[in-house]
């Protein structure tokens, strides 16, 4: 039977379409909040980092009424390296709203997510979002939509997708773009008409498939997921069965539901909602909670493998313990095995002789974003270059993970786009100019995307706008010539000296400033020509006791380079590490002491 008081929808789209503003203005709608409220933008992106890059990482449930009927909002990352989260929450839902923007059209991320949402079967409802932005072409987009979903091969009913324009930061939705309309009824009143209510056996065996795993620090691990059938009941006895094939038996604590931003407990719920378990202790994603009598097995839910490892170590810097709180390898590796067991899209694997944790995930900003937790947690940490993972076929040739990388530059600058990318190994598939804009499409291996957008702003003045995300697996591309300038290496350990910096900028990029710790091996700046240059920080200006014409003359330092994460990874190499911690991103060398380094050179 249908659950008609209930609808699941998922909301997808490309970065920066435009998703969880969209989600803002339906709970205004739906009149979640209190009139005199105060409320920030994107109340869904909650967490610190999301907040600070503009981007959603961990998608988040919600839910609304409106006209008696619940619906349930699932806001998905839009970014490509967070797609596992995308891929295993379309489980829960019947119906997906694609967001895409009304000038720029579907981009590279919109593909990626839409061809999932074909592959589950859910009914689309197109959203042509930001119709006010000037230079808006609601009619193409819908037109270049349409031929995505064929290429993609949706079905005859997928292709009969309505669709709603809207403007999500002025709050309004409308069926015709040049109508008057200005509330968000419209799309409310079409995700009732158009999403399919949920088609459940409310007395059959219970059957919930973990999608989410939540934590609290008070009833530790809270399983998320769609109760496919059944009902579930507060202390019941369920089946759990494990993606590893292990069964027991346990009892089900307490049962909550989605109210507004919020959970609900219940005494019990029916199928078809979305729902949150306690009682299942080491609940994974994939885990089924069941029947005892007739348990029901679900297929297991596929993730995309990841494409790129870091090896996480714990830190042998002479500065390890000043900035962190927790420096041990035990801690770093009991934290790392308490996200393999979340993150389903990232693998987390110790290594042998204990050198080290292999983490990985689908690109540099997936396995940044984990670090950036841990250091805010008190970690102190170091890492090495990410390296993509090789794999081989049948032939035992080597394949490489190759990346889609589209690019939109003013026309002037798209020579230097494509030189730059035939310089990371990136072959041209697609162009074409709209306007004064040229869309460029390329093929480029993962390890060619390291620094290569810095590399483009730098080549086209900030002007180009870069996404890439993994295409497939294909032939390796040979090697590629890596950073051609040189190190500046710190010689001794103490504080850096504005003197010595002032003599040393003239040689190179420095990393550091006046006054801070450096020590033996840590590399300090970047030499304007090749090979390695050990330094002396500390040195200080001899005084005597005569004066001269320029004793007094003033140093005027450039300040120095700072480094976010994922620059850091992207800079470093094969011999080199990013030393983490709560206050500071370091670059060192492997091998601190300069004999060492000598030695390791001659072998």
């Amino acid at each position: 039977m249908k659950q008609e008081n209930i609808r699941n929808v998922a909301i997808i789209a490309h970065v920066d379409h435009g998703k969880t503003t969209l989600v803002d203005r339906l709970l205004y709608a739906a009149n979640v909040f209190r009139s005199n409220q105060q409320v920030e933008d994107r109340v869904l992106d909650s967490n610190d980092q999301e907040r600070e890059r503009g981007i959603t990482i961990l998608s988040k449930n919600i839910s609304i009424q409106y006209k008696d009927v619940k619906i349930n909002v699932i806001d998905t990352p839009g970014h490509a390296d967070f797609g596992g989260e995308v891929e295993r929450v379309l489980n829960m839902a019947d119906g997906a709203l694609l967001i895409v923007d009304a000038f720029e059209g579907p981009m590279p991320q919109t593909r990626f997510v839409l061809s999932h949402a074909l592959d589950q079967g859910l009914r689309i409802v197109l959203v042509i979002n930001k119709i006010d932005r000037p230079g808006s072409r609601p009619e193409e987009v819908l037109d270049e939509v349409f031929d995505l979903m064929v290429e993609l091969g949706a079905s005859d009913e997928q292709l009969d997708f309505p669709v709603v324009y809207a403007s999500a930061v002025n709050g309004f939705a409308r069926y015709e773009y040049d109508d008057d309309n200005m509330d968000m009824v419209p799309l409310l009143d079409t995700i009732l008409k158009e999403i399919p209510a949920p088609e459940v056996d409310p007395d059959g065996p219970v059957a919930l498939q973990i999608c989410t795993v939540d934590h609290s620090s008070f009833v530790g691990r809270i399983g998320v997921g769609r109760l496919h059938s059944g009902t579930m009941h507060k202390n019941e006895q369920v089946l759990v069965i494990k993606n590893s094939g292990t069964r027991y038996n346990t009892v089900i604590k307490q049962v909550f539901t989605f109210e507004a931003l919020g959970k609900a407990e219940v005494q019990e719920v029916s199928a078809g909602d979305i729902i949150a378990v306690v009682g299942v202790d080491d609940a994974d994603i994939g885990d089924m909670v069941t029947s005892r009598e007739n348990p029901v097995r679900l297929d297991p839910i596929a993730v995309e493998e990841p494409t790129m490892a870091v090896v996480f170590e714990a830190s042998s810097s002479p500065l390890v313990g000043r900035e962190g709180e927790i420096v041990g390898s035990r801690q770093l590796n009991e934290r790392l095995m308490r996200e393999a067991e979340s993150n389903i899209s990232m693998r987390i694997e110790p290594l042998e002789e204990g050198s080290g944790i292999s983490v990985a995930g689908r690109g540099v900003l997936h396995l940044s974003v984990l670090m950036e937790t841990m250091r805010r947690e008190g970690f102190e940490f170091q890492v090495g270059r990410p390296q993509v993972i090789i794999k081989t076929d049948e032939q035992g040739r080597k394949l490489e993970p190759i990346e889609e990388a589209t690019v939109d530059v003013p026309s002037e600058y798209a020579g230097k786009v494509i030189e730059v990318f035939g310089n990371a190994g990136g072959e041209m598939t697609d162009m074409f100019t709209r306007e004064d804009q040229t869309h460029l499409v390329f093929k480029i291996p993962s390890r060619g995307t390291m620094g290569l957008k810095t590399r483009l702003l730098n080549a086209t003045h900030g002007e180009a706008n870069m996404f890439h995300h993994f295409s497939e697996y294909g032939a390796y591309r040979g090697e590629f010539a890596g950073r051609k300038n040189g190190s500046m290496i710190a010689m001794s350990t103490g504080k850096s000296v504005a003197y010595a910096l002032d003599t040393l900028q003239q040689r190179g990029r420095m990393f550091v400033g006046p006054g801070e710790d450096c020590y033996e091996g840590m590399i300090v700046g970047e030499s304007a020509k090749e090979g390695d240059m050990v330094v002396n920080v500390e040195k200080a200006k001899q005084l005597g006791n005569q004066r001269s014409s320029g004793a007094d003359k003033a140093i005027q330092l450039t300040p120095p380079v700072t480094f976010t994460l994922e620059e850091a990874l992207e800079y470093i190499q094969d011999d080199e590490l990013v030393e983490v911690t709560p206050k500071s991103i370091r670059l060192r060398k492997r091998l601190l002491s300069a004999i060492d380094r000598k030695k390791a050179n001659k072998q």
